[in-house]
């Protein structure tokens, strides 16, 4: 069985809104910085130069440190950046799909397409877990995945024995990146493994999961 559903979503509330009080040409090098160092904070970690950032983004250091003032101060940026990018996709899967569980599989391959998985050793970097937009922006994320995987549930396709913190963890493990591994062509796998764990989910369920069901606040506090 599937489950339809009429959406209220006025036309463009998918798409993201950018900073206020910007000069348009302000608005674009700033979200080229973001991009720029999220992509290289995949590919390397953290502690890439910010000067190799500023060259990716196509702008001079003067501009990178005239938005983001320190390594920390960029962190937290492209922290909010990889949440709020990922709870746009979660919200505009269960938007648009018919289909309650061909919405959540649009957003799995859509959460490793945005690499989740750098969060864990940039939020390990000292940045400050607890910061007002960082907690309103995982609460964002938070409800937003629930309400897909509610839906999916709801319509019997989901098995009933999972929460949301189980399926990031999942992702996580999934677009961890690997600096300095030597592993190449790592993406051809992560596709494959997707399908193989999405099948998992699906209800009825084929055997008993150990453990409790995972939330995002068992994830924040071990």
């Amino acid at each position: 069985m599937t489950a339809t559903r009429s959406s209220t979503r006025v036309p463009g509330a998918c798409a993201a809104t950018p900073p206020h009080r910007l000069r348009a040409d302000a608005v674009r090098n700033r979200e080229r910085i973001i991009g720029a160092a999220r992509e290289a904070m995949v590919e390397f970690g953290a502690e890439i130069p910010l000067d190799e950032i500023a060259r990716r983004a196509g702008v001079g250091n003067a501009t990178l440190y005239r938005h983001f003032p320190d390594r920390l101060e960029l962190i937290h940026h492209v922290t909010l950046s990889v949440m709020d990018r990922t709870a746009d996709k979660a919200e505009c899967a269960l938007a648009e799909e018919p289909d309650a569980f061909q919405a959540l599989r649009r957003f799995v391959f859509a959460a490793v397409e945005e690499r989740i998985g750098a969060l864990c050793p940039l939020l390990s970097d000292g940045v400050d877990k607890d910061h007002p937009d960082l907690l309103a922006a995982r609460e964002r994320l938070e409800g937003a995945v629930e309400a897909l995987m509610g839906a999916a549930r709801d319509s019997g396709q989901l098995r009933t024995d999972i929460a949301v913190g189980d399926l990031m963890v999942a992702l996580t493990q999934l677009t961890r990146p690997l600096p300095g591994s030597g592993c190449t062509n790592f993406d051809r796998f992560v596709y494959r493994h997707l399908v193989l764990f999405l099948d998992g989910l699906r209800a009825p369920a084929r055997s008993e999961l150990p453990g409790a069901a995972a939330t995002l606040e068992d994830l924040r506090h071990g």
